[in-house]
């Protein structure tokens, strides 16, 4: 374990060196075409290099293997390409070792837990092992399933698993050091959340929890499919699930051979997973392809359905944070710049003391010429333009005050994979087509959120001009009988004017807020809509008119 240490702090401090060379250094004395000619090589380098020790080490190495192997949509092909092959190329446990695992977990042997145990494993992930079984009869009748999947953690994971924490613990507290990093992120943090995250993965009984909890987010949804959990034979380190073995979401020639066209796919999949992160705020954050089946059912309307498995690592989102998520997806949608500035402000990934006028414009001259463009539409643009927008646009982002919240890594890791598996299924996939009528219905509820709102000030505000004449007139009462006393003269006709002022400026205010809940409502309600369009005249008359009439 010390020298697995040593080996991945070693590889993390050789290359943060070279990137720090290449990419920092060179730059700055006038060498920035040396970092350039060379950035493909290197980067091919690193991914193989990174290769090499992932699948050497296994443990959570594998799992930052994956994110970046999913990264298809902003990553070059030198290091996705490399790395593609740590979805599901792991080494696995003999099964004896697995077999003892599982026996010392159950308390008891394999032969009577089970009809049926095949010693090849279906599956071997950084984290645990599947095999395919069969349950006994009795277990059968009590459960309603028969072929199921039990997935045993690796011996010895919980010590490897410490051992890496550790090691990303060190990096991150390297990066900590380096201006460009902990000006936009907490790297202790971020590790940390990493590592709790990491500790609930190893749980399968949360895996199971978390399994029947998705699967209760979708009722009577033909879209999804979940498989059933067996409480029987599952416990902290040994779980039980239905078998639901299919086709690979990315293996587009077994797509096509069961009468299945991929591209239909894609937008199917990204639809399924906003609802998760922007409308449920509970989310698979390990959507990568080797966690997700295309499943025929003839009983689905589509004749198939999306089958998740894997629920160790799930995200959870604060119903406030997720409504300012919902924001900066509609401002996407709509290519607004300033509104998504707005939105990340309220979401928190900027510090309140960020100065976001060059933001915006940046923003806005990024939808100008590149919102709406699909990923192989991206593709075909001239690299020099990317590279002029990021050195007009680096010093402003370089300089504003970036943060993570609490579990944005994970939502970044789903919103990456998700980008990259619907590329993978049609290169052609354009994003936006499925972000534009998602923000859309997002935009209708929030118009209706912003309509309950209206109503709500409308009845404070008619409350208020209610209850004002009464105080005012209390207080000139007051005034007279002596209760209160003011050495100002003509303080009667300043407070009679003051009244007439109040009163046209809640006039003013009740017509804004009737005129805009009518605009509203017409889409949708036209009468009621045209009714309080009519009603908001009474008030634009008496706020225009009553001051002249002294009234």
């Amino acid at each position: 374990m010390r020298a697995r240490y040593r080996r991945i702090l070693r590889f993390a401090s050789w290359y943060l060196a070279i990137t720090w060379w290449f990419e920092l250094f060179l730059p700055r004395i006038g060498l920035v075409k040396i970092a350039e000619r060379t950035r493909s090589k290197r980067m091919r380098h690193f991914a193989k290099g990174f290769h090499v020790l992932a699948a050497d080490l296994g443990g959570l190495m594998i799992k930052v293997g994956q994110f970046m192997s999913s990264r298809l949509d902003v990553l070059p092909p030198e290091i996705t390409k490399e790395l593609e092959g740590l979805q599901d190329e792991v080494a696995p446990v003999p099964f004896a070792a697995i077999r003892a695992a599982a026996e010392t977990e159950l308390g008891m042997p394999l032969e009577r837990a089970f009809s049926f145990v095949d010693e090849t494993p279906v599956a071997a992930a950084s984290l645990g092992q599947a095999h395919r079984a069969r349950l006994t009869a009795l277990d059968a009748a009590d459960t309603g399933l028969a072929d199921v999947i039990i997935k045993v953690q690796r011996p010895g994971i919980d010590e490897i698993i410490d051992v890496d924490l550790a090691a990303l613990r060190k990096v991150g507290g390297w990066l900590s050091h380096v201006r460009l990093v902990y000006n936009r992120v907490d790297m202790p943090a971020l590790v940390e959340e990493f590592a709790q995250t990491s500790l609930e993965e190893i749980d399968y009984l949360h895996e199971a929890a978390s399994s029947e909890r998705f699967a209760a987010a979708f009722p009577d949804d033909d879209r999804v499919g979940v498989p059933g959990v067996v409480w029987e034979r599952t416990t902290r380190r040994v779980l039980t699930l239905e078998d639901v073995t299919a086709i690979k979401i990315t293996d587009v020639d077994a797509l096509r051979k069961a009468g299945i066209d991929p591209t239909e796919v894609a937008p199917v999949f990204a639809e399924v997973m906003f609802d998760q992160m922007f409308t449920m705020g509970f989310f698979h954050a390990d959507p990568h392809p080797g966690n997700i089946f295309v499943t025929p059912d003839a009983d689905c309307e589509r004749g198939w359905k999306l089958t998740f498995i894997d629920f160790g690592m799930m995200g959870e989102i604060p119903t406030s944070t997720r409504t300012g998520l919902r924001k900066m997806l509609i401002a996407a949608a709509s290519r607004d710049g300033r509104g998504l500035v707005n939105a990340m402000n309220d979401v928190g990934v900027l510090l309140p003391s960020a100065e976001t006028t060059e933001l915006e414009r940046a923003m806005t001259t990024l939808f100008a010429r590149f919102g709406g463009m699909g990923f192989a539409e991206l593709r075909e643009v001239d690299p020099r333009e990317f590279r002029e927008f990021a050195v007009q646009f680096g010093d402003v982002v370089r300089s504003l005050p970036f943060q993570l919240p609490e579990n944005f890594l994970l939502l970044i890791r789903a919103m990456s994979l998700t980008s990259g598996v619907a590329s993978a299924l049609n290169p052609a996939f354009n994003l936006w087509d499925s972000v534009e009528p998602y923000a859309a219905q997002l935009l209708r509820d929030e118009s209706g959120n912003l309509v309950q709102d209206i109503a709500k000030q409308t009845v404070e505000t008619v409350g208020i001009a209610v209850r004002l004449p009464k105080r005012l007139d209390g207080l000139i009462t007051r005034i007279e009988d002596g209760s209160v006393a003011f050495a100002i003269p003509g303080l009667e006709k300043r407070v009679a004017r003051l009244e007439r002022t109040v009163r046209q400026a809640v006039s003013a205010v009740l017509f804004g807020v009737l005129l805009i809940a009518g605009v509203l409502l017409r889409a949708d309600d036209t009468v009621l809509g045209t009714v309080l369009m009519v009603a908001s005249v009474a008030p634009l008359l008496h706020a225009l008119f009553a001051g002249r009439r002294g009234v």
